[in-house]
């Protein structure tokens, strides 16, 4: 079984530890220069700010409710990364740092183990350590993990695939540009196919998909 731990809205959540008054409010961060959105806390998606988008076109978001912009600080983003992922090692020996946000555990090693309490206990070490809060996706493999990461982050931050059946559940609602390593371009190509969801692309014929 893989876990792979994601921060959430992470550079949002590195500008929260140290400016605690911005839990709660809209907070944005912007790239090299102020260019564009890279990062937004989840009270910045909900009011419709996307990623990308540059400060003169959400003018009128950021008055209307108080929007918190800050300048990317990415030596302290990777401090704080290099925080969580020290935490992480003490549940797990087999750590692989995927990028400054995600990490993949192995806990093969584990048998027996609650592995969804395992998880919160992950989750709880992390925020009592560092401030930043995470989700963790559980799976046979990585590519799982990551969609049941997705489902964490939807709930109440820890999802196990562990069956057949919420592996199905959960590929039939994910649309196939979402899966790992897809992303949009492939996926319209897939789409002219018939392959639209995860699932679609799980139950397609090997031979054709490496053709």
């Amino acid at each position: 079984m893989f876990a792979l731990v994601d921060c959430n809205n992470f550079y949002a959540s590195c500008e929260r530890v140290f400016e605690p008054g911005l839990n709660g409010r809209p907070v944005v961060v912007l790239s090299n220069n102020d260019g564009c959105v890279i990062a937004r806390s989840a009270e910045a998606k909900a009011i419709g700010i996307a990623m990308g988008a540059l400060p003169f076109e959400i003018k009128a978001l950021i008055a209307e409710h108080q929007v918190v912009l800050r300048s990317s600080n990415y030596v302290l983003y990777g401090d704080m990364s290099n925080r969580v992922m020290e935490t992480l090692r003490a549940f797990s020996p087999n750590i692989e740092n995927y990028s400054i946000d995600e990490s993949f555990l192995d806990l093969h090693h584990m048998p027996g183990v609650d592995l969804v309490q395992h998880a919160h206990r992950m989750r709880d070490t992390v925020f009592r350590h560092t401030g930043i809060p995470v989700s963790v996706g559980l799976a046979h493999t990585k590519t799982l993990a990551k969609a049941a990461n997705k489902m964490a982050k939807k709930g109440n931050g820890v999802f196990l695939m562990a069956d057949d059946a919420t592996r199905i559940a959960v590929l039939g609602g994910m649309e196939a540009g979402d899966v790992w390593g897809i992303g949009r371009r492939h996926a319209f190509r897939l789409g002219k196919f018939g392959v639209h969801t995860a699932l679609d692309l799980a139950n397609a014929n090997p031979a054709w998909i490496r053709s």
